[in-house]
């Protein structure tokens, strides 16, 4: 699965697990001043900016990303919904010295963190970008979305799932980290963590074949060099057959910390 299908699959993760994104943002928008600016660390299509910007209609975010192409994409889709004038793009290496940034009420970083190769120096940097009293919401999978209900379908998923883990572990990603010690260790005051286990059953959202198709798909795209031939062929085919069922299940789990830079 190409990379230009991850774009597709954020907005597809945004739309099937709406109620969750609402629920998360409504209880950490709830705890930030009337007119706050937020930055987006790591902010890709720019689901999250602009989920922030339609939950909390007073904000301004900032999203940044090392990503020309997935910054582009951002603008045009929050010019199109209407949010283009409470949005502004940077693009920057969160591993390299950061760009001038304005204070930040809330500092957001949703499945992003991991990706960065020095997480503590972009926290210390973070810290300093936190207004005192303002929060960071680290936002990370805790697994990848699951999708099949009978016995064998589990156990491929559960056999891919366990491959795709040792994959990141072996690229250096920071799969499974302990955010809340390193966001004391930053300086911030943890203040909370929050775990979703998000189970969807039918009737399910519209857009869930497609997301299952993608991910699915995305799945096989990165395990093809690790899989038996028939399990590349079976996930290749549950890729196709899912978007035309409704016999299966979303099952995913994200936490979040929230954290608070002490006054």
């Amino acid at each position: 699965m190409a990379h230009t299908h991850l774009g597709e699959m954020l907005e597809l993760d945004a739309a099937v697990l709406h109620e969750y994104y609402a629920e998360l943002i409504g209880w950490v928008g709830a705890q930030l001043p009337d007119r706050p600016h937020i930055v987006d660390l790591g902010a890709g299509t720019g689901v999250g900016s602009r989920s922030l910007a339609r939950h909390l209609p007073a904000a301004r975010i900032t999203a940044v990303d090392v990503d020309e192409e997935m910054l582009a994409h951002l603008r045009h889709k929050a010019d199109e919904e209407g949010l283009g004038d409470r949005i502004r793009t940077v693009r920057a290496d969160l591993d390299q010295p950061w760009p001038q940034l304005e204070p930040a009420d809330l500092i957001w970083a949703s499945a992003s963190l991991h990706h960065i190769g020095d997480p503590d120096t972009a926290l210390a940097r973070a810290y300093e970008l936190t207004r005192p009293g303002g929060l960071f919401a680290v936002v990370e999978l805790d697994s990848f979305p699951r999708f099949l209900d009978d016995p064998a379908g589990a156990a491929l998923e559960e056999r891919c799932q366990a491959l795709l883990d040792a994959k990141r572990l072996e690229h250096g990603l920071h799969m499974g980290e302990a955010w809340g010690e390193r966001l004391a260790g930053a300086g911030y005051a943890v203040e909370a963590e929050r775990h979703f286990d998000l189970v969807l059953r039918p009737p399910l959202p519209a857009a869930t074949g497609r997301y299952a198709e993608i991910s699915l798909g995305r799945l096989r795209h990165g395990l093809e060099d690790r899989l038996p031939a028939e399990d590349l062929a079976a996930l290749e085919q549950l890729a196709a057959d899912l978007p035309h069922r409704t016999d299966f299940t979303v099952r995913t789990e994200r936490t979040v910390w929230l954290a608070r830079r002490p006054t």
